[in-house]
């Protein structure tokens, strides 16, 4: 007995009338339309799998191009997608394949937005295990002057070392000392202003002399220009002293305590010439603009003992013609494929008591930053200035420069100023002076280590980056 064949379950069928030769020997036509079908779904199976290895390599590419905290969210969210996906079915291959190439290209191509000025001052506690300020301790820096040595000088807390800014969409960079001195090797790093870039100046001295061997670090002062050198580098962390970026009256690094400071706001040569040359130029100019809402003007002639002519013009109007012969000079003198060019905002004083502290005096006994503010701090400083230097930045497109906007930051923290815990007229406050604050106390200047810590950790990730 002749057993029944078994119809097969997919590709074709027989018909029930057909011979015995017939069954044995499919119709070729419907062989064919079979095979097709399976090629068409083993096609659809490949396009599935290669698809969604495009968008994760799509999604790899952008951690690898993420913060930390970005790339916890990619983990978070494993559906996160840089862009909408493309239908299956609908495009060709070809299409699929460029279109995924085009976008794992952007995603390389593509700077990350950050701003770092833009977050929280966290206290990081002694037993915090990752903490990471101070950066330094001031007994170890040998480079400080005691200006600013406040520890030394007799203050008693420590609390002010211990704040870390945090930038609300990525992190700072931790400052890597010997990575900073092999981007610095055989280059120069120049500090141009006031003493607040000294103040700077002297964090970034700190910051990297750590790693240096005792007999292959110096600092050499002469007149207006301080000179550390890392030896083994061949590279310099600089500081020239020009107040007002121009010359003026001031200019003198030792004897400028000058009550009528008069300026010649189209005069910057004779400053420029010490400029020349150098990798990495840092400028700032503000707190010595801060005398009165007038400044004085140098009509004509040069500065002497005779009686000078000048006109007074408000602050405003001085300071912009001032940074406007600044960024002429830079876009005369300076080659932005040599040199990179930074200027400082304003970095803020706490001269008059305008936060919740019934007993404050000035800025004395204060161990806590701001932190109740619901609005704009308002400490006295001329936001008008920062606008202008803002505007004349913006509009620097020969010689870009970067603007590192300290400000906001700055005004919170009414705790880590020198406070009564520095000097007057080149000798450490007595206990009676330290009594007496709304005399001696000093609101404008930091304490370090500090927050001018943080302002280079600012320029370390700017250079380190490249920008």
């Amino acid at each position: 007995m002749r057993m029944p064949r078994r119809k097969p379950s997919f590709l074709f069928t027989t018909n029930s009338t057909t011979s015995a030769a017939s069954t044995r020997k499919p119709n070729r036509p419907e062989l064919r339309r079979a095979a097709a079908l399976l090629f068409s779904a083993i096609l659809l199976g490949t396009l599935l799998y290669s698809a969604d290895n495009i968008r994760f390599i799509t999604i790899q590419s952008q951690i690898t191009r993420s913060s930390p905290r970005q790339l916890s969210s990619l983990e978070a969210d494993p559906n996160h997608a840089s862009g909408p996906s493309d239908p299956i079915g609908v495009q060709s291959a070809a299409d699929l394949f460029d279109g995924a190439k085009k976008r794992v290209l952007s995603l390389h191509k593509e700077k990350e937005k950050c701003d770092l000025f833009d977050g929280e001052w966290i206290y990081e506690r002694e037993e915090d295990e990752n903490r990471r300020y101070p950066l330094y301790r001031e007994e170890e820096c040998v480079f400080l002057t005691e200006q600013v040595t406040c520890m030394r000088n007799g203050r008693k807390d420590d609390r002010y070392q211990r704040w870390r800014w945090q930038p609300r969409s990525c992190s700072l960079p931790r400052f890597d000392a010997k990575a900073f001195l092999e981007k610095l090797r055989n280059k120069r790093m120049m500090f141009v202003g006031d003493s607040l870039n000294r103040n700077q100046w002297e964090s970034m001295v700190c910051l990297v002399q750590s790693i240096l061997p005792w007999d292959k670090k110096t600092l050499i002062k002469t007149g207006s220009l301080n000179v550390f050198r890392a030896e083994e580098y061949n590279a310099t962390l600089e500081f020239y002293w020009a107040p007002f970026l121009v010359e003026s009256n001031s200019d003198d690094p030792a004897m400028h305590s000058i009550r009528d400071r008069i300026i010649r706001p189209t005069s910057i040569l004779k400053h420029g010439a010490n400029w020349k040359d150098v990798d990495f130029l840092i400028f700032n100019t503000y707190i010595w603009w801060m005398n009165g809402p007038k400044m004085k003007v140098l009509r004509k002639g040069i500065f002497s003992r005779r009686s000078i002519k000048y006109e007074e013009v408000e602050r405003i109007v001085a300071y912009r013609r001032v940074l406007r012969t600044w960024s002429k000079w830079v876009a005369e003198h300076i080659d932005p494929q040599k040199t990179t060019v930074f200027f400082m905002s304003m970095s803020p004083a706490h001269e008059t008591v305008t936060w919740e502290n019934r007993n404050a005096i000035r800025c004395a006994m204060e161990t806590l930053p701001i932190t109740n503010s619901t609005g704009r701090i308002d400490v006295g400083t001329d936001w008008r200035l920062f606008t202008v230097a803002e505007d004349v930045i913006q509009s620097m497109r020969q010689v870009p420069v970067h603007y590192i906007n300290i400000t906001a930051l700055s005004e919170v923290r009414k705790d880590a100023h020198t406070s009564v815990h520095t000097l007057r007229q080149g000798k450490v406050l007595t206990r009676e002076q330290q009594a007496d604050p709304a005399t001696y106390a000093d609101c404008i200047h930091w304490c370090l280590p500090g927050l001018p810590d943080v302002w280079n950790e600012f320029l370390y990730a700017k250079i380190m980056s490249n920008m």
